[in-house]
């Protein structure tokens, strides 16, 4: 059996004798007329006419029978049966094709369509024309690789042999589509704010960095849009959203990648609750859009989004969970609990609590899920529930063990504001990489006034990952980040 350098030094040759013919290899230019599901769609019509058509794709399989070859040829919408016969197009153009043409290559085909006496819809070759020359040969068994790495290293051919996957993500680009549709249906406005930023802020999260030499200045990559589009709200836009990638320098699982996309959005006038409604209203028009119902298959279960979703405060669900009452222990306390389960806690109390929740309770949930009015200090971005609470104006939507959504009342006192992230800087100099930094320009802009509003922000991979029934973020990001070979 050939090597693939010896497959690909025989392709090359071949590659040699399609140029020395005189034809171009790797021409600019293809006439196609119908793609392949339009061909089969209109074939009755285009047999009754007797209508020549020109199709282009790659050839996915070769099947010679004396001076017969059958190919299919498949585009980005199907797959067709070709059929090249030596007494149609000529004994030298039929050798010249056996010669010079393989699987994997892409061709331009011109004839006519008729069916085969075993019924399938084909198209007669009168004259062909080589598109690209393939010069590594397609993987004979890709549909059943036990190495899922290398279908992620390769998406290319992943996409090629699996049409499931790339109907996940044809699925992918019809959710952010309706997502879009809704929100400017309610008259929000998408923007765009600098993925560079000087100081990185909205998140609990770790950023990378780089170096900008036309200014000699460190720079990091976003890990959040918020601080940015809550600017916009002080410049008096009152709806705004943005779909775009940030970036997280932490670790890579099921529900994590490095660089992911997020929806964020910011609503002047509003606060959590009437988010709470909304989130139910976009569930239900984009799930009917879809699918027709509000309900989606994931992992063997039946998930329901009919409104109203169940919610349940976070002290609630943690003491039902653990016994452990999160008004009553303190930090110290907590951490020996935590440290029983085997965990090693960095930053503050509700740092502690969070790493408990997302190993012992996160997976428990399974329906949707409003897990509301978490405590103050795990969102300093986010208003208290009233004055002298120690809880905030907040929630997340969990499903399938999944945190797909988090939002809240912003808060918009700026002496507050300053003082919360002085807080985190206190917390980061403990040596938690995750803490929230201190942004002067946006303690300045909320010094000019925001009016009262409400942010809200969800992780279009992992709505992806729920709504295509997937197991891992890797199966809805065309390239997810992988460790070099």
């Amino acid at each position: 059996m050939a090597t693939i350098d010896e497959i690909r030094k025989n392709r090359i040759k071949k590659l040699k004798a399609i140029e020395n013919a005189g034809f171009l290899a790797y021409p600019g230019q293809t006439k196609r007329t119908h793609t392949c599901k339009e061909a089969i769609e209109s074939f009755s019509k285009l047999v009754r006419m007797k209508k020549e058509i020109i199709l282009a794709g790659r050839i996915m399989s070769l099947r010679q029978h004396g001076g017969l070859v059958f190919s299919n040829i498949k585009d980005g919408s199907t797959e067709i049966q070709v059929l090249f016969k030596k007494d149609r197009i000529g004994e030298k153009s039929f050798q010249f094709f056996l010669d010079n043409f393989d699987i994997g290559d892409f061709i331009e085909i011109r004839g006519i369509l008729f069916k085969t006496k075993k019924g399938e819809k084909t198209l007669e070759v009168a004259d062909y024309k080589i598109l690209t020359k393939s010069l590594l040969p397609l993987p004979e068994k890709w549909h059943g690789l036990k190495d899922v790495e290398e279908r992620y290293r390769k998406r290319y051919l992943d996409l090629i042999f699996n049409r499931e996957v790339k109907e996940k993500f044809e699925l992918r680009s019809k959710i952010v589509k309706e997502l879009r549709s809704f929100l400017e249906s309610k008259g929000f406005l998408e923007v765009e704010t600098p993925i560079l930023q000087s100081v990185y802020g909205g998140a609990a999260a770790k950023p990378f960095k780089t170096h900008l030499n036309a200014l000699d200045i460190n720079l990091y990559l976003r890990i959040s849009p918020e601080l940015y589009l809550k600017r916009l709200l002080v410049g008096g836009f009152e709806k705004v959203y943005e779909i775009g990638r940030c970036f997280r320098n932490e670790g890579i699982d099921r529900a994590h990648n490095p660089d992911f996309t997020m929806l964020e959005f910011y609503w002047a006038y509003a606060d959590y609750k009437d988010l709470m409604k909304f989130t139910e209203e976009m569930f239900g028009s984009v799930l009917k859009s879809l699918f027709g119902k509000t309900s989606i298959e994931y992992n063997g279960k039946k998930l329901n989004f009919k409104a109203p979703l169940k919610r349940i405060e976070f002290n609630q669900l943690f003491k039902k969970h653990t016994k452990i009452d999160l008004e009553e222990i303190n930090e110290n306390a907590l951490r020996k609990e935590a440290k029983k389960l085997g965990m090693e806690s960095k930053g503050g109390k509700f740092e502690i609590a969070d790493e408990i929740f997302k190993k012992t309770i996160k997976s428990k949930i399974e329906q949707p899920c409003f897990i509301i009015h978490y405590p103050a200090e795990a969102f300093p971005l986010a208003k208290p529930l009233d004055k002298d609470s120690e809880k905030s104006a907040s929630f997340q939507l969990v499903v399938a063990g999944i945190e797909l959504i988090k939002a809240y009342s912003e808060l918009n006192n700026p002496v507050v504001q300053k003082q919360k992230l002085e807080g985190q800087e206190k917390i980061f100099k403990t040596g938690f990489e995750q803490a929230q930094r201190m942004d002067k320009g946006f303690i300045q802009a909320l010094e000019y006034g925001m009016p009262p509003a409400a942010g809200w922000g969800m992780g279009i991979d992992r709505l992806t990952v729920l709504l295509t029934d997937s197991h891992s973020l890797r199966e809805v990001i065309l390239f997810p980040t992988m460790r070099p070979k």
